[in-house]
This record gives C-alpha cells, sequence and structure tokens, in this order.
C-alpha cells in the first residue's frame, strides 16, 4: 500500500509526540522501569487480542461467502436490510452489555456489512465462486 493509502488509519497522529518505550527508556529509574515492564505485558495482551480478532474476522468472511454463494445460486440481492436492522439493535446490545461505546461496535458492523456485501457481488458477478474473494481462502 501507498503512503495515501494508509492516511486513514492514523489521522490523529499528525500533531502528535511520541515516545519510544524500550530497554534504554527503563534504565532511567525503577519507576519508569516498573511502567516499562507493565506496558508490555498489556502490549503482549493486546497482541493476542488482535490475533484472536483477525482469527475471528477471517472465519467469519468465510462463513459469509458461503451466504454469498447460497444467496448468488437463488437470486438475491447482496443487500438484506432486515437483517442489518437487526445487527444494529444485537451489535448495540452487546456493546453497550460489554462497556464499549456502541460507535465502536457501528463502526465494525459498518465495516463487516460492507465487506460482505462487496464480496456477496464479487461471488454473484464470477459465477458463485468465493474463491475470488482471498489468496488465502
Amino acid at each position: 500500500m501507498s503512503d495515501s493509502e494508509h492516511d486513514w488509519l492514523r489521522p490523529e497522529e499528525e500533531h502528535e509526540t511520541e515516545t519510544v518505550i524500550d530497554a534504554s527508556t527503563a534504565q532511567s529509574n525503577p519507576e519508569v522501569a516498573d511502567a516499562v515492564a507493565k506496558i508490555a505485558a498489556l502490549r503482549q495482551s493486546i497482541d493476542n487480542v488482535d490475533t484472536a480478532i483477525v482469527s475471528l474476522l477471517a472465519e467469519r468472511f468465510k462463513y459469509t461467502s458461503q451466504v454469498g454463494v447460497l444467496k448468488a445460486r437463488a437470486g438475491f440481492a447482496p443487500a438484506d436490510h432486515k437483517r442489518e436492522n437487526y445487527q444494529i439493535e444485537r451489535l448495540h446490545r452487546i456493546a453497550v452489555d460489554a462497556g464499549l461505546d456502541p460507535e465502536i461496535a457501528e463502526m465494525y458492523r459498518e465495516f463487516v456489512v460492507t465487506e460482505a456485501k462487496r464480496r456477496h457481488k464479487r461471488i454473484a458477478e464470477n459465477g458463485e465462486d468465493p474463491g475470488v474473494l482471498d489468496v488465502f481462502a
């Protein structure tokens, strides 16, 4: 990807200052060393969660690809507004129950629904072949 394609990833960082957190930072004093160690442990947990999220997204899109094949065979459109409305309400409730800002759940829903519809359209255009979607599928 080009730099311009990555612009959307971190637009808030344009005016942000940076601190490098590593072993040399930890040498300055014991309090800083403790903070560096705790940050490292939390980052490992974050990395584990990210791995799980990406793996679950891959699994989710395998299922939605199967839905796309079935929709294509039946002549259904990629969009299903009744299902989308149900998902909006369901994910909102899940977010609230989990203590997550519902806006984040909405951004997630928007991403997966848009991507699923895009994939369903490609499946329909390519003769019900979900292999057109991912190199690793």
